[in-house]
């Protein structure tokens, strides 16, 4: 029989939203949950399946019921232990359920049960190019960041953005460029000093700020392929494999990564006119937006876009791509999947969530 309590975080029904969904995986931390109706097995729903229903239009609101899958992978009794394991490696399963002919669960198999290490490895190693903007001041950390730069204030036992390259490395990146100005030669000691690392990290210097792409143009030489872009003051904690798979499937010049971020209003909120004349009442509403994340994937040719050695956000980039009819996609993240550390109160909820404490 199957362990009951993992069970309960993992089951959701059919008539359940894609939202809430979103906020139970976040909740457990996970990218994978089994739909359950009476008892019954009914399906798996997973956190691809769910991003591909945002990019046809589906709403949050949406059942799950409207995007489940006609053919998922599962277990029966007959199989054995061995051909389970290796279904679970092959498409990368958090867990697999055995379901009888009567479609009732008779065990589940749990990856950090049967495979050493919770984390998933990649079938596919990656190798594209990942540009780190490390260069900004960190005003809004203030005051640690009078004495160190943003890309090493800590977590746990390593800085930010060493967390940010291990994730990349893991699926195995090899090659890092940094664009660095403020306080760098500290930047550049760290890494000059840091044991062990099999991975490159190359530095690009801007010799005045300029913004959230200007920099890149540093680069214009060096990047001849598809190449992601990430600030170094957030994680995010989702498939690579699977934006960049998007991005070109879909013929985007640039991809950025959103994260859906829920806001609730503690208060009943009035809708009036003209003359104060009350048209709608709505007690403490909610919303949803796409967030933009702060990561992207970029085509090498965009890089000629990029003026030379001016302030240049990459929101204008965007907006360049669509003013000639290019393609700018949007690739959603969870809320959980979002972890951010630009200003102390998101740093505190990082750490947490890593496992460290944070700073008070």
């Amino acid at each position: 029989m199957t362990d009951k309590t993992k069970l309960e975080k993992i089951k959701i029904t059919p008539s359940a939203s894609l939202q809430e969904a979103l906020k139970q995986m976040d909740r457990e931390d996970g990218k994978l949950l089994i739909v359950i109706e009476e008892n019954t097995f009914k399906s798996l729903i997973s956190i691809g399946d769910i991003q591909r229903a945002i990019l046809k239009g589906k709403s949050l609101d949406t059942s799950i019921s409207e995007i489940l899958r006609p053919e998922i992978k599962v277990a029966r009794p007959e199989d054995d232990y061995a051909k389970i394991i290796k279904l679970m490696k092959e498409y990368r399963m958090e867990f697999i359920p055995v379901i009888t002919a009567k479609n009732k669960i008779s065990e589940i198999y749990f990856w950090e049960d049967v495979v050493d290490g919770k984390e998933h490895i990649p079938n596919k190693k990656l190798s594209f190019p990942v540009v780190i903007m490390a260069g900004g001041k960190g005003t809004r950390l203030r005051p640690i960041t009078n004495i160190i730069p943003k890309p090493l204030i800590p977590i746990g036992e390593k800085p930010i953005v060493e967390w940010i390259i291990d994730s990349f490395h893991k699926v195995g990146v090899q090659n890092f460029y940094l664009t660095v100005n403020y306080k760098q030669e500290m930047i550049r000691s760290y890494f000059d000093n840091l044991f062990g690392i099999n991975y490159k990290v190359q530095y690009f210097e801007e010799n005045k700020p300029l913004g959230t792409a200007g920099s890149l143009h540093l680069l214009k030489e060096e990047l001849k392929e598809t190449f992601f872009v990430t600030n170094c003051d957030i994680l995010i904690k989702d498939d690579y494999t699977e934006m960049l798979n998007y991005h070109q499937k879909n013929g985007n010049e640039l991809t950025a990564v959103s994260a859906v971020k829920h806001f609730a209003i503690p208060y009943g909120t009035m809708e009036f006119g003209e003359n104060g004349i009350l048209h709608q009442l709505k007690e403490k509403p909610e919303f949803n937006f796409f967030i933009n994340a702060g990561m992207y994937i970029l085509e090498p040719h965009l890089l000629n876009e990029i003026p030379e050695n001016e302030f240049f956000h990459i929101t204008t980039l965007m907006e360049k791509i669509m003013a000639r009819n290019g393609k700018v996609g949007v690739f959603p993240v969870s809320e959980g999947s979002w972890m951010d550390i630009g200003q102390w109160d998101e740093y505190n909820k990082t750490a947490k969530r890593l496992g460290y404490t944070g700073i008070n």
